[in-house]
């Protein structure tokens, strides 16, 4: 059956919005529909954390915070605490990362050193890794910035995932990029392509290995999250890396459960409803050259093809249908997708910029849509640009 779907863009006069990411719930948990966006006038160079109202008017203004190339992409990954009463953003630049957690019912806030992009569905401490080297990596600009990472790349025991504690008010480096490599099942082969960079770069050089996008499910029991180099620029010469891993709450039973690398396709894996499987594009099973959305378990066991859409974009499973899929591309297609029929049931089209061509790197003048559903499947919040100012548009789903 068809979902009907109506449009309701929110209207911020001025300001350019962005929501946190396809993979996070904007909404608050509460189910009060209170909402989260990011902002800023462009112009400025400082953003804030809107709260929006039921009716779409803004309730509190948080911030103000500087404006780095990952906010024309992902915000400030703004997150709600379980219970409503905290928010969560980032508050600091690429090279003195900081977290802020703001407290609702009294206006007091914490500002930590670290990273986090958005806080566990279960609540504190904070799991993440270093959002910055990413863009060191030349994720953002396409370009390689070791200067701007906070730690060097080749510091493998020095970088990795870090717990952010608030109520200790503490930043520890839990689980480091060499801890993974030692015991990765394909360490050898890394080893190897490790050597042959040193080769040409020089012996104080390597792989730029690293642990990064860390992704909760949405009943925060556990997380997937990056080992690999897959954002480093190819003037390097490196071999695309990129193995998904999954973790519990705790960082116990690390499983490999999909491999990208040296060759092999995938990307923009998040979690299915249930909590048990993940989803993304990855190698169709049955015609290994292609590229689908697949599924597998967190045990890295039972990997399958769900459809032969192959756009490379962001897929979202809808919590009230586990057979209806949404998923984008860079140029504002949204597609609804019946997963039992493998057929587009819907197909919108949205303005991604408000210039006629994609300028290179992160900037305010181009935005992906990232659709997103709500706690319960009735919304669907997505990023569009109508003009030069960013705009979020939600969707109401009805069957």
């Amino acid at each position: 059956m068809t979902p009907s779907i109506t449009l309701h863009p929110i209207d911020l006069p001025g300001q350019w919005c962005v929501h946190s990411y396809y993979t996070l719930n904007p909404y608050a948990p509460d189910n009060s529909d209170r909402l989260l966006l990011a902002v800023t006038d462009i112009d400025s160079n400082q953003g804030n954390v809107l709260i929006l109202g039921p009716d779409r008017k803004v309730q509190h203004r948080l911030g103000p915070f500087p404006i780095t190339p990952s906010f024309w992409h992902t915000g400030a990954w703004q997150s709600w605490s379980p219970d409503a009463r905290y928010v969560y953003y980032q508050s600091g630049t690429h090279l003195k990362s900081t977290i802020t957690r703001h407290d609702l019912t009294d206006g007091s806030s914490i500002t930590l050193e670290g990273d986090m992009e958005g806080l566990p569905p279960s609540g504190e401490p904070g799991i993440s890794c270093s959002h910055a080297m990413l863009y060191a990596a030349g994720y953002g600009d396409k370009k390689y910035h070791p200067e701007l990472t906070p730690v060097p790349f080749q510091a493998r025991d020095r970088h990795g995932i870090s717990q952010i504690d608030f109520s200790k008010q503490t930043s520890d480096l839990i689980f480091t990029t060499q801890q993974m490599l030692d015991q990765h099942a394909c360490r050898d082969q890394l080893l190897e392509a490790d050597k042959e960079v040193k080769s040409r770069l020089g012996d104080d050089e390597g792989l730029t290995l690293m642990l990064y996008c860390v992704r909760w499910n949405r009943q925060g029991t556990r997380m997937l999250f990056y080992f690999g180099n897959h954002c480093v620029v190819k003037e390097r010469g490196e071999p695309r890396i990129a193995y998904v891993m999954t973790a519990d709450r705790d960082l116990k039973n690390i499983n490999m459960v999909v491999d990208a690398s040296f060759g092999k396709r995938g990307v923009h894996w998040g979690w299915c409803p249930d909590g048990e499987h993940l989803l993304g594009y990855g190698s169709d099973p049955d015609q290994p050259e292609n590229v689908c959305i697949a599924t597998v378990h967190h045990s890295g066991q039972n990997y399958r093809k769900l459809c032969t859409h192959a756009s490379g974009g962001h897929p979202t499973i809808s919590p009230a249908d586990p057979n209806l899929l949404v998923t984008d591309d860079y140029f504002g297609n949204v597609e609804f997708i019946d997963l039992v029929k493998d057929q587009t049931l819907l197909h919108l089209k949205l303005p991604t910029s408000g210039r006629k061509e994609r300028m290179g790197g992160r900037t305010c003048g181009w935005i992906d849509p990232h659709p997103v559903f709500n706690g319960d499947g009735s919304k669907i919040l997505i990023n569009s640009m109508p003009d030069r100012y960013g705009q979020a548009v939600e969707m109401s789903v009805k069957f």
